[in-house]
């Protein structure tokens, strides 16, 4: 109940473009529990300890993702499932019992955790829906990257009365200013003419900025700058890929690089020449061949309190506003169909000549409403799962508090949130 409460809202937000529905249709953990093969204590400050833990599961669980979209669905099971990764937990202590007023639960970006999964459509078969396996693995990864790994986290509050947990939350830390200067010697992508560049460049995949398109140019020159913020300068790193627009088709990724924000200065501008790889993940390149260097200028300037409130603000501001355009955009798409349908009933009625006539119109107006719904989809995926996240876990929260207080509490005390990849 936890897990469908908190995950399915996350999913929607990170619901790819075509996608119009992620829901679990059947969620069960299984019998095989995970295990913890190590613990190291890594700090003790004032009221809090923080530990990491070797976390393995090869479980059995069985959960099966109903996948639909403007023209079809599809369950899609989860199979053969391993989890193998380092859980960062920080313990908040109080001087109630049990002692622990909260805690914090993140996956360590290095080593980088390993979620292998195989992908099985239940009753058909994935190649009806071409990419779609790409989606799921693209939406799963920018999940986990954005909401999981270190340094965001999961802030779950125990005891089972108010605690303030502002000091473990998330917070800004710092602007990276990057320019995209120019890329050199790109790979080809198109049988005729020449690929048409853009650079997508992000350190949380939420918050994701995209350069301008340069049209049969392998040597393009951008000079576009762009603000991003970092939450943790020791931890993250600066992602950037390279795409050939394709107006048919999905578009290719030319190449990936990517910069940890700490190898750079503090108030320094610095010029740096990044290779473009086939992928980050060194055991999945097949191609060698060389795909190109790309030049970008960055500058990182460390937050003063004020303006670290300040950024938080605004983030909530865009998120808050993201939400609503695609609110309004699902909203619209709704109404068209609707409207779609009412057409092609009227015509129908109106006589069989009109009605072979009038039914076309009806369908128009429907995809012309599916298409606004998904460009609302893509608004929406660049949005946040915080707000939604946040809601599944205060629910987690509380029921982890009365689970974990019952023994030990008075009668009284209650319980109280861009294209896809190509390799």
């Amino acid at each position: 109940m936890v897990i469908r409460d908190s995950v399915e809202p996350v999913l929607d937000e990170y619901r790819p473009p075509g996608i119009s529905s992620l829901k679990f249709s059947r969620l069960s953990l299984g019998t095989v529990p995970p295990k913890i093969e190590g613990i190291r204590i890594q700090s003790f400050k004032k009221g809090q300890i923080t530990m990491d833990m070797d976390f393995r599961w090869g479980g059995d669980p069985n959960i099966i993702l109903a996948v639909e979209t403007l023209v079809a669905s599809l369950p899609i099971q989860f199979k053969n499932l391993q989890v193998y990764t380092i859980i960062r937990v920080v313990f908040q202590l109080s001087d109630e019992i049990p002692c622990i007023s909260a805690v914090v639960v993140a996956l360590l970006a290095e080593p980088k955790p390993r979620i292998d999964y195989v992908l099985k459509a239940v009753g058909g078969s994935l190649t009806a829906m071409p990419g779609l396996s790409d989606m799921i693995d693209d939406t799963v990864a920018s999940l986990i990257t954005d909401m999981l790994q270190w340094p965001h986290r999961i802030v779950v509050p125990l005891g089972g009365v108010d605690v303030d947990v502002s000091d473990l939350e998330l917070k800004p830390h710092g602007k990276l200013t990057v320019t995209v200067v120019r890329a050199e010697s790109l790979k080809n992508k198109e049988l005729i003419g020449k690929s048409d560049p853009y650079v997508v460049l992000f350190i949380r995949p939420m918050f994701r900025e995209k350069t301008s398109v340069i049209d049969d140019n392998l040597n393009p020159q951008w000079n576009e700058t762009f603000e991003l913020i970092a939450e943790d300068k020791e931890t993250q790193a600066l992602i950037l890929e390279v795409f050939d627009e394709d107006k048919m088709k999905q578009d290719k990724r030319l190449g990936i690089a990517k910069l940890p924000l700490n190898d750079l200065g503090m108030e320094t501008v610095q010029e740096v020449n990044l290779q473009l790889l086939s992928s980050l993940d060194t055991t999945k390149v097949k191609d060698k061949k060389d795909r190109g260097v790309l030049t970008i200028k960055v500058v990182y300037h460390q937050f003063t309190k004020a303006e670290a409130q300040e950024a938080l603000e605004l983030e909530k501001r865009t998120v808050e506003e993201r939400r609503k355009v695609r609110s309004e955009t699902a909203a619209v798409s709704g109404a068209a169909d609707a409207a779609s349908g009412t057409a092609s009933t009227v015509t129908n009625v109106a006589g069989t000549g009109v009605a072979t006539a009038g039914t076309p119109a009806g369908s128009g107006t429907s995809a012309g409403g599916s298409g606004v719904g998904m460009v609302g989809t893509g608004i929406g995926a660049v949005g946040s799962g915080i707000g939604a996240f946040g809601s599944g876990l205060s629910k987690a929260g509380k029921f982890v508090g009365r689970t974990v207080t019952g023994p030990f509490s008075s009668a009284r005390r209650s319980a109280s949130s861009v294209p896809n990849i190509d390799d």
